[in-house]
């Protein structure tokens, strides 16, 4: 994959996380996150460690302009961890992929789920460490379905448009 296109959607998506969708506060429940996007989309011929630093670097950014306190670091951490793993069980033969996650190369069926899968488990973790107690679950996991439906149709959308 072309670098500069890659670098070119982070800043693009992080502008975009930053000035728009961290101002959305609908109903105080929703809190899209699509900058995951970036870590989701990455290349799946990177080294495993590579990925993991990427998620670092992108969730420290997060951190610093969200005033986050590392949530944001652990939970793209743990992303990177799991992604290659996730593929792995939703994609029977890895040599399809070539190089490029796309709906192109998963289909809708293989995308959704890695999408919903991904941006659940990221969202569920970020509200849980935010929330730092167990007495708050109800309100954590409204929190998560609500940002993660919207997360996901964004994401979803985008990749719609990138390649219908």
């Amino acid at each position: 994959m072309d670098w500069t296109k890659q670098i070119g959607r982070y800043i693009v998506v992080m502008l975009l996380q930053v000035l728009l969708f961290d101002q959305l506060q609908l109903l105080g429940v929703c809190h899209p996150y699509i900058y995951i996007l970036c870590l989701m989309m990455m290349p799946i011929t990177l080294p495993h460690s590579a990925d993991m630093f990427i998620g670092a670097a992108v969730g420290l950014v997060m951190d610093v302009f969200c005033n986050s306190l590392g949530i944001h670091t652990a939970s793209c951490i743990f992303l990177m961890f799991i992604r290659p793993y996730l593929l792995g069980a939703i994609v029977n033969d890895k040599d399809r992929l070539n190089e490029q996650i796309s709906l192109h190369t998963l289909g809708m069926d293989g995308l959704m789920k890695y999408t919903v899968i991904l941006v659940v488990i990221h969202h569920m973790m970020v509200f849980l460490l935010a929330a730092w107690s167990w007495s708050h679950i109800g309100f954590v996991l409204i929190e998560t379905i609500v940002s993660s439906i919207v997360t996901v149709f964004i994401i979803i959308g985008y990749n719609i448009l990138k390649y219908r």
